[in-house]
């Protein structure tokens, strides 16, 4: 494995160590959020770890993750997101956590995919640093370490964890994936790195800013990029799953690929335009055509060719109205501003309680019953044109 980082413009280090205690100066002189300090309170790392129906690795995940955190020697926790599952992933993390008290279960009230687990353990974790892996043992826990110490060393407020050998996939995968980031970092820029997925390290600072966001379907290895703060890079070779099955298939990396290129680019309404160009200039050139044929005496065949063109233009219309119809609609979605995942349940609540879920209505399914003659006095309605004093 080998570790590469970057700045941006020569920036100071934020993170720089003093003594025991990591003191950091932030950009411009400010101090720095993360005072890592290992004495108490919250965690100096969290590890977030999205997880649906994967009762199977569950086992063989603890076993590899809790060494090497254990051996940090510093405070963390471990932030295992269950999104919807329908296994008996939430009970065996929930045994897990009796034998291991750093372990924390976020429960999701229903599927909502990958990216949105990932979000709600973003928002849910404590800690100075900020990990995000995966349950398939893919992404090698191994590598946190490295990740934080060159976080720490550098002064980066992200590093990414890079795959430099993916001989485990299938060939169909490299090869989609290939093309993924190269089409990516086309439409996004240079910064988005070639084969890093979700298994990078962030600083408090980045959190901050990506619980800040306005997304409503945050794509992370497109997002996090974007910010432009200085980052570092951890190469290691990606290992095949450990058990279970796999929850990407290839309908949801196609929806992926597309809400990348939607959410950061407008090639795919720049797309239709181009099609309508190309529509336009097909339809001249077969006006020349007909006229052409028209002027030497040629019968046209009528039905053959206006039948294709109808087709064609009526394809071109189809696709560039669905296009934009895609646009719209996430447009229609962020003016909902609906949650894209709802908490029902955190085990970092007292007493095994959830905890209380800043800005979200607690439903109570018991009814509530009025004893006769406490009924709330109804105003009575004033006459229209007078105020409720005038009215008095």
């Amino acid at each position: 494995m080998t570790e590469r980082s970057e700045g941006r413009e020569g920036m100071p280090s934020q993170h720089s160590m003093t003594g025991c205690t990591e003191r950091s100066e932030g950009r411009e002189g400010m101090p720095s959020q993360h005072s890592i300090s290992g004495d108490g309170g919250s965690p100096v790392l969290s590890v977030v770890v999205p997880m649906f129906n994967e009762e199977a690795v569950i086992p063989a995940f603890v076993a590899r993750l809790r060494p090497v955190l254990d051996d940090l020697d510093l405070p963390y926790e471990v932030v295992a997101v269950d999104d919807g599952s329908a296994d008996e992933t939430a009970r065996l993390l929930t045994q897990q956590a009796g034998d291991w008290p750093e372990l924390r279960l976020v429960r999701l009230r229903r599927n909502s995919g990958h990216q949105a687990a990932l979000t709600a353990g973003l928002h849910r974790a404590y800690g100075d640093w900020v990990v995000s892996i995966d349950a398939d043992l893919q992404d090698p826990p191994e590598v946190i370490p490295r990740m934080l110490r060159l976080a720490r060393e550098r002064g980066l407020d992200v590093v990414y964890g890079v795959r430099t050998d993916r001989s485990t996939d299938t060939a169909f995968k490299r090869h989609t994936a290939g093309v993924y980031y190269r089409l990516m970092r086309r439409l996004v820029g240079a910064e988005v790195p070639a084969q890093a997925g979700d298994f990078r390290l962030l600083s408090r600072e980045v959190v901050e800013v990506l619980r800040g966001l306005p997304e409503r379907a945050p794509v992370y290895r497109l997002l996090v990029p974007s910010l432009g703060f200085s980052s570092g890079e951890v190469s290691y070779a990606r290992a095949p799953r450990a058990a279970g099955t796999t929850k990407y298939p290839l309908r949801k990396m196609v929806a992926l690929a597309w809400d990348s290129a939607a959410n950061f680019s407008a090639a795919p309404l720049r797309l239709a335009t181009w099609l309508g160009a190309a529509a336009f200039v097909l339809c001249l050139a077969m006006i020349v055509f007909g006229v052409v044929v028209w002027a030497n005496g040629a019968v046209i065949p009528g039905w053959t060719s206006l039948f294709l063109a109808v087709l064609l233009l009526s394809a071109v219309q189809l696709i560039c109205l669905g296009l934009l119809g895609e646009y719209v609609s996430r447009i229609y979605r962020t003016v909902q501003n609906r949650p894209t995942f709802h908490i029902g349940y955190d085990s970092a609540g007292e007493a095994g309680r959830p905890a209380p879920i800043p800005g979200q209505r607690r439903a109570d399914r018991t009814p509530v019953t009025v004893p006769p003659g406490d009924e709330p006095e109804v105003a009575a309605p004033h006459p229209p044109g007078r105020s409720p004093a005038a009215a008095r």
